[in-house]
């Protein structure tokens, strides 16, 4: 039987080729409409007392962004009241950008010193199953894991020459057991009082107790398209937008770190929320791809 990110990977590439096709704007549109027209939840969201929480949205390699948004976190929350603080990363911290070694160097040194959440996304699934599959291997490195390989390794032209079967074999002293332990330590799903923080959404319907981990991680059209009320507010990334998608029950804040440049933190206190934002100039933006 095929795992289950085999058959999201699947309707991701085909859904890819639909955005592609639409243009990036009108795909933009759409998340805007189910903004728009996501019911109230009936609530007003809010963070227990006496606790504040930033989550990160997806990273994809990007140190350099997620250097400077550490910073800027770091300051937000010298300059408020003290609280007990929890950093959450929403996943696929890794991928498609250039230093994934280095952004999984820079948060396992971050939980020396913070609270840190991890949330499991769905190219750290790919990634980890990489290691006992040279067919998964492949697939891997063709939807940005080519670029966390090379992060580990200092010569691009070496890599060139091996074959996947070799690849395999040398993932284990490639990637040290400092990031394979973080990796494999990271949570599907974190609900601090009503925000719910996972990587990709939720099933609408489905108790968060009985939700699926492909859901967790790769769901998107059957989350984004509902109009329904889950009681919680659900924190999540996967799903690229140039900005911070807002609606009343979810808050999407992969603004497209590797895509955009553009890498965002939510910051939630009490019932306050606000944003934090680390940009840079992309010379030539990369084609949108959804897996």
């Amino acid at each position: 039987m095929r795992q289950a990110w085999q058959t999201s990977l699947h309707a991701a590439v085909k859904q890819s080729i639909c955005i592609n096709v639409l243009g990036f704007g009108q795909f933009s549109k759409i998340l805007r409409h189910w903004q728009r027209n996501s019911r109230a939840c009936g609530l007003k969201a809010r963070i227990p007392q006496g606790h504040r929480v930033y989550a990160i949205g997806d990273v994809h390699g990007c140190a350099d962004l997620l250097a400077v948004l550490l910073e800027r976190i770091d300051a937000d929350d010298f300059a408020r009241e003290p609280a007990e603080t929890t950093v959450v990363f929403l996943g696929d911290l890794i991928d498609r950008g250039p230093d994934s070694a280095r952004v999984l160097d820079m948060v396992a040194d971050l939980q020396t010193r913070r609270n840190v959440r991890l949330i499991v996304g769905n190219h750290e699934e790919m990634f980890l199953a990489s290691f006992g599959s040279g067919r998964v291997l492949r697939q891997f490195l063709q939807h940005g894991g080519r670029e966390t390989i090379l992060s580990y390794m200092e010569d691009a032209d070496a890599y060139a020459r091996l074959t996947i079967e070799e690849l395999r074999e040398q993932l284990p002293r490639l990637v040290p057991e400092r990031h394979l332990q973080l990796l494999r330590s990271m949570d599907n799903i974190l609900m601090i009082g009503d925000y719910v923080f996972v990587h990709a959404g939720i099933r609408p319907g489905v108790p968060l107790a009985e939700q699926s981990e492909q859901d967790l991680r790769w769901i998107r059209k059957d989350f984004l398209d509902a109009d329904f009320d889950p009681g919680f507010v659900v924190v999540h990334g996967h799903t690229v937008a140039p900005d911070v998608i807002s609606g009343s029950c979810r808050i999407g804040i992969d603004t497209g770190a590797y895509l955009h440049g553009r890498l965002t933190a939510i910051g939630l206190e009490g019932v306050t929320r606000w944003f934090l934002h680390e940009e840079k100039a992309i010379a030539s933006p990369m084609p949108v791809v959804s897996a």
